[in-house]
């Protein structure tokens, strides 16, 4: 039976942004096969499981979230930034055409694509809620844009299943892992599902 790894993602979440390329290292290494699904969280899944957005956190917790991520930034070498100028930005676009990408040519395209969009808010300073930057960003992933933006009509069917699933099977957060019905939320879980992924 081959190995399967779905993935519940957001590119705005900086959690995801960390988690992303040892993700595929795991995986690659014990040959798992990764489902990508962006899903709508602020409008559709934080409102059903008790999140909130960041800004109408208690101040306590969002100091500390500074203090994780710094702690988590060091120790992927993953060079965020932890106050970057474009965010929160609408993302919808950027989860469409991730799925786009996977639907027109396969998984490792929309991992790849996923990565950079998430490095393009989160290392770069670039707002991925405008289209130009999409576009500069599919070139740089080696995709061309028309014909993914040309699917993208085909993608909100998509787009809602991934979040309906997320809700049906208990995600409240991203980045989302789950991997033979174990869920595992957060990257700074992946230890844990490298464990399961080995045994």
């Amino acid at each position: 039976m081959s190995k399967v790894v779905d993935y519940f993602m957001h590119p705005q979440s900086p959690w995801s942004c960390l988690g992303h390329d040892e993700l595929r290292r795991i995986c690659a290494l014990h040959n798992a096969e990764i489902r990508i699904k962006p899903i709508d969280l602020g409008n559709k899944v934080f409102p059903v499981s008790g999140g909130l957005p960041l800004a109408k956190r208690a101040p306590q917790r969002q100091d500390y979230r500074f203090v994780e991520l710094e702690r988590w930034r060091a120790k992927r070498e993953v060079p965020i930034n932890l106050r970057p100028k474009f965010f929160p930005a609408n993302a919808d676009t950027a989860c469409r055409l991730i799925i786009a990408a996977e639907k027109l040519h396969g998984a490792d395209a929309a991992l790849g694509l996923a990565g950079r969009l998430m490095r393009a808010t989160w290392c770069e300073e670039r707002n991925v809620a405008d289209d130009h930057t999409l576009r500069a960003v599919l070139h740089e992933a080696g995709l061309p844009a028309d014909p993914l933006y040309h699917a993208l009509p085909d993608t909100h069917q998509v787009f809602d299943a991934y979040t309906q699933e997320a809700v049906d099977r208990g995600v409240f957060g991203v980045p989302w892992y789950a991997y033979k019905g174990v869920p595992y939320w957060g990257q700074d879980r992946l230890e844990f599902l490298e464990q399961a992924l080995g045994a």
